[in-house]
């Protein structure tokens, strides 16, 4: 005989704010956030539609949650953390949730309802920055140049094929027919003989600019007139 228990439909996953904005990201990383809408999320969530606006205001507080997971997702420097260490911390971090959710430059971009997550990261960069002895224009700088090489990275990356060479052969035979080595040689060598790792090439390039930034910020701190 069947008990009550074994009869009984499972039980139904509340649903949160949370969970609705994580249900976005998880649509949005399959098919791109163009792609995302109430209607598809909710299907995705077993509910109306209708049901979500319990949880978001409308498709822009939707978005502005999911602005705000991203940029949460993202180290921050620490209180106290040296300041090399903790922007080349921090970018190292911003590259990797940016490249595991490639629809979020553009996301971060069209935000303008400011919010207290979204506030937190810039104010903690410059704090660090200006902590360690950078001059406000020069935290200015620092962060921007910073900035944009970070989204500017994963914009590039989006568009390239990267991986060693056992990954790349997969796709070798038609880019190969796109990319003939007698005419584009060097791309050739490079790209596809020799492979591209992404994570490698993002760091050689962060170190190269925080080197220049803290020589810029030494031959500041120094007295008018001294040696080079």
């Amino acid at each position: 005989m069947e008990t009550q228990a074994e009869t009984s439909p499972p039980a139904r996953i509340p649903l949160t704010r949370d969970r609705v904005l994580r249900t976005a990201i998880k649509l949005a990383d399959a098919g791109g956030i163009e792609s995302l809408s109430m209607r598809k999320l909710g299907k995705e969530l077993g509910v109306e539609a209708m049901s979500l606006y319990n949880h978001v205001a409308n498709k822009e507080d939707l978005l502005d949650g999911l602005a705000d997971i991203i940029v949460g997702e993202i180290e921050l420097p620490s209180s106290g953390e040296k300041w090399r260490a903790a922007m080349r911390r921090r970018a190292i971090s911003a590259h990797r949730v940016l490249a595991q959710h490639p629809w979020a430059n553009g996301l971060l971009e069209s935000r303008v309802k400011p919010s207290p997550t979204r506030l937190r990261y810039p104010d903690a960069v410059l704090g660090c920055l200006r902590d360690a002895g950078f001059s406000i224009e020069m935290a200015i700088h620092a962060f921007f140049a910073l900035d944009s090489y970070i989204y500017g990275f994963v914009i590039q990356e989006k568009n390239l094929p990267s991986g060693p060479p056992d990954e790349l052969a997969s796709i070798g035979d038609s880019m190969l027919r796109t990319v003939p080595a007698g005419e584009y040689p060097h791309l050739n060598e490079i790209v596809l003989k020799n492979g591209f790792d992404y994570v490698r090439e993002f760091e050689f390039g962060l170190d190269l600019l925080l080197d220049g930034l803290d020589r810029v910020r030494a031959q500041a701190g120094r007295p008018s007139g001294s040696a080079t």
